[in-house]
């Protein structure tokens, strides 16, 4: 069984940075690709990185330049370092470990999410 933890969120103002983390238990990252999505309020869950095993990465373009994802395989963790953050960066932040990638490259989820962590930017 794969249990998913995400952490790290917070409440920051504009401009301020957060990084989250993720591990899991269950599945080794160092095997798979991972990703991670946010919903923010009244909207649907969205796309926002992802870490293949060769330690590429892949970025929404709403935050292409802002943030940055990591993987400590040692550690059975990835990390999101999000940088200048804006409002619109509000949301509920979900980890995905065990993804796959489409021909285009897009990043498939896996079933496999935690309960995710909060992440609010103040004006």
């Amino acid at each position: 069984q794969v249990q998913v933890v995400e952490s790290g969120g917070g409440l920051v103002q504009t401009g301020g940075s957060l990084r989250l983390s993720c591990t899991a238990s269950g599945i080794t990252f160092s095997t798979t690709p991972i990703g991670w999505y946010r919903r923010a309020p009244g909207k649907q869950r969205e796309f926002v990185a992802a870490i293949n095993i060769g330690n590429w990465p892949k970025y929404s373009d709403s935050v292409k330049g802002r943030f940055t994802i990591s993987r400590d395989n040692a550690r059975n963790t990835v990390y999101v370092q999000m940088n200048n953050l804006k409002p619109g960066d509000t949301g509920v932040y979900f980890c995905n470990p065990g993804g796959t990638y489409a021909i285009t490259s897009d990043y498939i989820p896996s079933t496999y999410w935690g309960q995710g962590t909060q992440v609010s930017v103040s004006n």
